[in-house]
């Protein structure tokens, strides 16, 4: 059976974070790249003077490392195997159904970043950025509520959901990257030149603002933003 893997991550999640703007974000590829993805991103950092382990981050990103980040970000583009979707809240309280606790709520926000990735036909594997020591309980909660939206009573459609640490799986360092920029593009920052290079270079390449809602079809770059009443 075919496998896919996706590797998530997330930004301003935290249920009292005053940053405002919350990002879900998913990168996915077919579970043979997964190997060849990886190298070349480690051959991009040692191409620019860094070290096969340095982590890519979306907090790291300088004018001192544009030209890096910069690479990265076209190597996404370039490579037809990658694809990414975020969903973003805009107002988290605004688009919480009346008396949905925060851990509900988060799981239901996963389930629509989830809902147009998961491919019914192949076997799934979802890596989840470590966060906090509640981890390995929202990740099997996570994995009942996925199994129940795609009726996949014999456990053949989510194969796996794992915690997995960012400074060890390349893929959850470029998604990392991605949900950063579509964070502060809606937050609606600029002061970080490299960041703002990374946002308008993404934008272009994408061919979306990444501030409204893509079709729901697109395969790239997808982004969904979630407005009270959706």
């Amino acid at each position: 059976m075919k496998r896919v893997h996706i590797y998530c991550d997330e930004s301003g999640h935290l249920e009292r974070d005053e940053v405002g703007v919350m990002v879900l974000g998913a990168l996915w590829h077919d579970g043979d790249k997964t190997r060849e993805i990886a190298e070349r991103l480690r051959e991009l950092k040692t191409k620019h003077g860094l070290a096969r382990d340095f982590e890519v981050k979306w907090v790291k990103v300088s004018e001192g490392r544009r030209d890096l980040y910069l690479s990265v970000l076209d190597y996404f583009f370039d490579d037809d195997d990658l694809h990414f979707r975020a969903v973003v809240i805009p107002d988290r309280d605004g688009v919480k159904d009346k008396g949905e606790g925060h851990d509900d709520w988060y799981y239901r926000m996963y389930l629509d970043l989830l809902k147009v990735i998961v491919e019914p036909k192949a076997e799934n594997y979802i890596y989840v950025d470590i966060k906090d020591t509640r981890g390995a309980e929202k990740v099997r909660q996570l994995h009942e509520a996925l199994r129940e939206s795609h009726f996949d009573f014999n456990r053949s459609i989510i194969g796996r959901i794992q915690q997995v640490r960012s400074h060890e799986v390349e893929q959850v360092q470029l998604a990392d990257l991605l949900i950063g920029a579509v964070s502060y593009a809606n937050r609606g920052l600029s002061t970080n030149s490299a960041k703002a290079a990374f946002v308008a270079r993404m934008r272009k390449r994408s061919g979306h603002v990444l501030t409204k809602s893509t079709l729901f079809k697109e395969k790239k770059v997808n982004v969904f933003v979630l407005q009270p009443g959706n």
